[in-house]
């Protein structure tokens, strides 16, 4: 395999994996950040990874800094060099786990409970109605929120057994 496969299929690996990071609400350009990271598995200095994504040093600072403060990479030292170094978590499924399922859990709550409002008030209103067509409407959009509710219990449930599941890899490893 010559260098510059390699370097197109270290390139491909980087914008895919970058692709399924962004999914965790990373910009492309910190997902791309984060992937040059943890595929090049050493600490890298701020003009290193400028060049690995190609932007200039003052744009892979302020990636760095927001990938520091979602915990996902960290300023590492190393004896007689005077840079910052920066590596990739290893733990990539606890450290995206551990930062957007909490996140994740609060928002589907938040939507439930509001939709639960919804109902209630709905309920509420509906009683005035008089309306035969108007009931059946009601009807109607009142089955389609208690769907949305159930929906939003199911993604609950999900999230708290990945939560779960996530909380027993920690204590095993």
């Amino acid at each position: 395999m010559s260098k510059n496969q390699l370097e197109n299929l270290n390139y491909l690996i980087v914008t895919e994996f970058a692709k399924t990071l962004e999914l965790f609400d990373l910009s492309s350009s910190e997902a791309r950040l984060f992937a040059v990271l943890y595929i090049e598995n050493r600490p890298m200095k701020l003009d290193e990874m400028g060049e690995k994504v190609g932007k200039s040093k003052t744009s892979v600072s302020n990636g760095v800094r927001s990938l520091l403060d979602l915990n996902l990479v960290e300023r590492v030292w190393k004896k007689g060099e005077r840079k910052d170094l920066y590596q990739a978590d290893e733990d990539l499924y606890r450290k995206f786990m551990s930062n957007y399922i909490h996140k994740w859990l609060d928002a589907t709550n938040r939507q439930k409970d509001s939709l639960e409002q919804i109902e209630e008030q709905l309920r509420k209103e509906s009683l005035q109605v008089n309306n035969p067509s108007l009931n059946e409407y009601v009807d109607d959009l009142n089955d389609r929120l208690i769907g949305m509710i159930e929906f939003h219990k199911l993604i609950q449930s999900t999230f708290k057994d990945i939560k779960h599941s996530a909380t027993s890899l920690n204590k095993n490893n």
